[in-house]
């Protein structure tokens, strides 16, 4: 893979290639990591904040949706690619509503108001896109709410190069169907902590969900609010 093919339209693009095998594996209950361990981890995490409203950025098929929303919490659910868009829709309960939205779009007003939380699940993996999302949280807060953010763990996933960058995808544990693996743009714990600083985040909790079968953490969790939330 060349340097130019480490961006975030290029994520873009994979996506849009294996939207249907991505909802065909999560319909299929494929990923063990999410079945047994990070699934859980995020519902618990997002209702233990007891949220009335939440928005789901990049929110794929919308299974966190379906999730939240079966615990009574108002749904909002943004994802760039039009097919998991649709797939959610198809999905979704009364109560939730989806929308076909890049996450440099988040800022342009079409909300009716402002969440109780923000969760991003696997689904902070570029750059600028990354840097965007972080951007926009305060402004789709409401005073007293959270940015949930669930990704990979910087320590088990560094390969023995612990420095930010870009790093070529891998489908590896998945299933033959899946081509075109996205690049994704790999942060350090501390390089996580300053993006949430700069963007004017709050970190107020970190939580390392463990993979009983191996000790390791199979993710990291952050919890931030807004620097000026009144906390």
């Amino acid at each position: 893979m060349t340097d130019s093919e480490f961006s975030d339209e290029k994520v873009l693009r994979s996506w849009r290639r294996n939207a249907a095998p991505w909802q065909r594996a999560i319909e299929g209950a494929e990923i063990g990591s999410r079945v047994r361990i990070t699934d859980g981890a995020i519902v618990a995490a997002a209702m233990g904040l007891r949220p009335r409203t939440a928005l789901d950025i990049g929110c794929g098929e919308g299974w966190l949706c379906r999730a939240l929303s079966a615990q009574g919490v108002e749904m909002w659910g943004v994802d760039a690619i039009e097919e998991l868009v649709a797939a959610a829709r198809a999905r979704s309960q009364a109560g939730s509503h989806f929308l076909q939205l890049r996450y440099d779009e988040l800022e342009s007003g079409c909300f009716p108001s402002r969440f109780d939380l923000l969760v991003c699940n696997f689904s902070l993996i570029g750059r600028q896109s990354v840097e965007q999302v972080l951007a926009a949280a305060p402004t789709l807060l409401q005073p007293g709410g959270h940015l949930l953010i669930q990704t990979l763990h910087p320590w088990t996933t560094a390969n023995g190069n612990y420095r930010s960058g870009w790093r070529p995808g891998s489908w590896q544990g998945f299933n033959e169907e899946f081509c075109d693996p996205p690049p994704w743009y790999f942060r350090t714990l501390a390089d996580w902590m300053a993006l949430l600083d700069e963007k004017g985040l709050r970190l107020v909790r970190l939580q390392e969900p463990l993979d009983p079968e191996t000790g390791s953490p199979a993710s990291v969790i952050f919890t931030a609010h807004p620097e000026d939330s009144g906390y």
